[in-house]
């Protein structure tokens, strides 16, 4: 929990002596690594049961709830029950409140009205308001040790960060959201004992023991779950496994006659029914009359690398052209292994357990960066990020298969006689597929070919209609000789599929054009959709709708087309901007409305507020660019997160705790600190792909050590702004403790949002930089108003703390 908290006077309800510090220092700790732990595993359920471009709310919704609960708790404040009462009884309301928002969620039709996300919004932000309150009620009443209430409130998040890995392998994600809500219970107990109240403290030791029983009970005989995902009605599940990456299920298509790998109730991969040493006609033609047969009908025999294969046709194909080596490269372990090799594995033949048949769970391109092996076939079919993991956002775990970086490394682990082929959504005009020429042309170019029309051929499967046809390109590391397009056409001819584009015939339509064309950038700039090469500083290939046709496209685009589904995402983006604005407005409303209180007049006071405002917006846009910079270094989104999230906050919430010693009440000091993380993170930005390129071979844990290493100097100076600046301001003047509160909240929700629109548009080195910048400008404020000059306590701004 990044943000900072208010502070409030009253001393009553506690108990005399320091026996209770570190009682306090745990309630906190419990309740920071619940709060993150439900916000993580919303994302989850939300990539589930909406779809990915939904997943990313849970962080603006965890922060509006934050926000308007730190203010909240001035009203808690004045409650005349003792103060661990209070928060015993508003820990144990939680409780309930977590198990409401996931009603809500799990409750959703079909088809829901317009108005129901803004009921998702509203409602699933209720715990994250009272665990605001909670926290921030309790961090203002220990004003004294603040900075190392901070860092267990910090230390806290960052285990709940931690703990959502195994707690969603073992338990599934609507069992994770209850186990948040065991750890509000626990510490409901822990208040409740620390106010002496034996009854209360029973009463919330048996809440959490009935919880820890239904989670129990759940697991064998699933009560909550989803039952309906993406406005369909889950059916003919035969097995359902989830983990950080996905909801899998094993669905059984009676009327097909088939068994289906479902992730997160929307995107599928059939499983391969054949048995590849006795294939019959039937088969055979199945396997050939896709376009996906393309590059092993011009490289027979050939030694392949797939990424994604899913439920096994890419290397049921390989296998049918004569393939006897061949690596499989799949990121989700419950595919590869659960299902594939232990739970399923004779609805394949034992597919992945042939000996020339290499399985490896492994992010695809990361393999490829690692891979000493060169092969004459590297292929993707129809590898998307439609399931989004806890990562957040679409936009926030596109992987990187997709950039001129990947189109390198592709053609870098190619024999000369090797092609690289993907299969991807086909429109007219086309868009994805035309892209993907783009970044090959970029990409040959770079890597000393002159010629990129003679290293394409280009095949369409089906037709353009309703959902789209399905166009494979295939790129060769060297120009296509005469034979190889020979084979190509024989391909298209047996199998019906069209010949969008070949070496020397000449059939004008856009790929054509493209690769022929006297000025390729000029091409791309002036073309209807966006096909301009993506890198990996901006790893967007999806997103083709040019931004000044969002509006038309979203209002004249076929809703049944993969094209409207996957474009939809930006301007979602805009309209899930306009609903954090109104939780921005919320939350400023709050001191006025809830509080009575109007923006203070003592001089120096109001221009230094913005200050809050500054490193809340710099703090998460720094943060948002960094898990998506450690994407492709540790393999997957989920990884990224898990480690970059919590070396932040593990190392922010050690900054915070020697921020006192470190800084004290020098504000020259205050001043280095925030040049001190505009800084580092300018150099992050800069040096962080040079320096990790080289090392992604590494093994897991060797990479997560070293991204530790990397952002824990950044971590720890930018834990000690907020703390620093939060106690001067109690001092000085305690009333706009709760403005400060409200505008780096306020600033956290919107720049959740803003760092996916930067990092879209801008890139993720320039949202780093940005990020940097912020903290500069909060700089100018310090370096502005002298708080030491201008500023006098107000009246009343002492208290009494827990002892010491």
């Amino acid at each position: 929990m990044e943000q900072g908290q208010n502070s409030t006077g009253g001393s009553e309800g506690r108990p005399a002596g320091g026996a209770h510090w570190s009682q306090v220092y745990l309630c906190v700790f419990l309740t920071t690594l619940a709060t993150l732990l439900l916000e993580l595993s919303l994302t989850r359920i939300f990539s589930v049961v909406f779809y990915y471009h939904f997943a990313f709310l849970a962080i603006s919704i965890a922060l509006f709830g934050l926000g308007i609960g730190g203010v909240f708790s001035y009203v808690v404040a004045g409650w005349k029950a003792p103060l661990f009462t209070r928060l015993g009884r508003l820990s144990a309301l939680n409780t309930f409140c977590t198990g409401l928002a996931l009603a809500v969620i799990l409750l959703q039709p079909n088809h829901p009205p317009n108005w129901s996300l803004a009921l998702v919004y509203f409602t699933t932000a209720i715990p994250f308001f009272v665990s605001g309150a909670i926290v921030s009620l309790a961090v203002s009443e220990t004003i004294e040790r603040v900075n190392r209430v901070y860092f267990f409130d910090l230390l806290g998040a960052a285990c709940g960060c931690l703990l959502l890995i195994p707690l969603l392998n073992w338990f599934g994600g609507p069992n994770t959201v209850v186990t948040a809500a065991i750890f509000y219970a626990v510490a409901a107990a822990i208040w409740h004992s620390m106010a002496g109240q034996a009854r209360a403290r029973a009463g919330s030791v048996a809440l959490a023991l009935l919880l820890v029983a239904f989670v129990t009970y759940n697991l064998r005989h699933p009560v909550v779950d989803v039952r309906r995902a993406k406005d369909q009605t889950l059916t003919n599940e035969i097995w359902v496994k989830w983990n950080p990456m996905s909801r899998i299920a094993v669905v059984h298509e009676v009327s097909e006659g088939r068994y289906n790998i479902v992730i997160d109730g929307d995107a599928a991969t059939s499983i391969a029914p054949f048995d590849s040493d006795h294939l019959s006609a039937d088969d055979r033609r199945d396997l050939t009359s896709q376009g996906a047969s393309l590059p092993y009908a011009i490289r027979p025999g050939a030694k392949s690398l797939i990424i994604g294969p899913g439920g096994g046709w890419d290397v049921s194909r390989a296998l049918m052209y004569g393939s006897h080596d061949i690596t499989a490269v799949e990121i989700n372990p419950i595919i590869a292994t659960t299902i594939m090799q232990v739970k399923f594995p004779e609805l394949s033949h034992g597919l992945y357990l042939r000996p020339d048949v290499h399985v490896h769970v492994e992010d695809g391109r990361s393999f490829v960066r690692r891979s000493t092996e060169q092969y004459q076939v590297v292929q993707a079919t129809l590898v998307d990020t439609w399931a989004s993991t806890a990562a957040g956002a679409f936009a926030l775990s596109e992987n990187n298969l997709y950039t001129t970086d990947a189109f390198r490394d592709y053609l870098a682990h190619l024999t000369d006689d090797g092609l690289v082929a993907f299969t991807r959504w086909g429109f007219e005009p086309p868009r994805e597929s035309l892209r993907l020429v783009s970044l090959a042309m970029d990409a040959l170019r770079q890597s000393g070919e002159t010629d990129p029309a003679s290293h394409v051929i280009v095949g369409r499967e089906g037709t353009v209609v309703g959902w789209g046809a399905k166009d494979t390109v295939a790129i060769s590391r060297k120009p296509f000789r005469q034979g190889d397009v020979d084979r190509a056409r024989a391909l298209f001819a047996s199998s019906g599929m069209q010949a969008v584009y070949l070496p020397g015939v000449e059939v004008r339509n856009q790929f054509y054009d493209l690769l022929h064309s006297a000025n390729p950038a000029e091409y791309e700039r002036t073309y209807t959709f966006d096909i301009t090469p993506v890198s990996d500083n901006r790893p967007f290939f999806f997103y083709t709708v040019q931004p000044r046709d969002l509006w038309t496209f979203i209002t004249t685009a076929s809703r049944a087309s993969a094209d409207y589904k996957i474009n939809k995402a930006v301007p979602l983006l805009f309209g899930l901007m306009a609903i954090s604005l109104l939780a921005t407005a919320l939350i400023l409303m709050a001191p006025p409305l809830v509080l009575g209180t109007r923006l203070p007049r003592q001089r120096g006071v109001v221009g230094f507020l913005p200050y809050f405002l500054f490193i809340g917006t710099g703090y998460i846009l720094i943060e948002v660019a960094l898990i998506q910079k450690f994407v492709l270094f540790l393999g997957h989104p989920t990884y990224a997160l898990s480690v970059v999230i919590f070396s932040m906050l593990v190392f922010s919430g050690l900054g915070s705790a020697a921020s006192r010693r470190v800084l004290g009440k020098d504000e020259g000091r205050l001043i280095k600190a925030l040049g001190c993380v505009a800084l580092l993170a300018a150099l992050l930005a800069l040096a962080v792909s040079s320096l990790l390129t080289p090392l992604v071979w590494l093994p897991l844990p060797m990479k997560a050590a070293m991204t530790v290493a990397l952002i824990a100097p950044l971590g720890f100076v930018m834990g000690m702004p907020f703390p620093t600046a939060l106690a001067r301001l109690e001092a000085w003047h305690a009333p706009s403790v709760r403005w400060a509160w409200s505008l780096n909240a306020a600033s956290s929700v919107l720049g959740s949002v803003g760092a996916l629109v930067c990092a879209i548009y801008m890139g993720l080195v320039q949202t780093l930089i940005i990020g940097g910048l912020f903290y500069l400008a909060a700089l100018a404020v310090v370096a502005r108003v002298r708080f030491n000059e201008v500023a006098e306590p107000a009246p009343g701004a002492g208290r009494v703390v827990l002892a010491k």
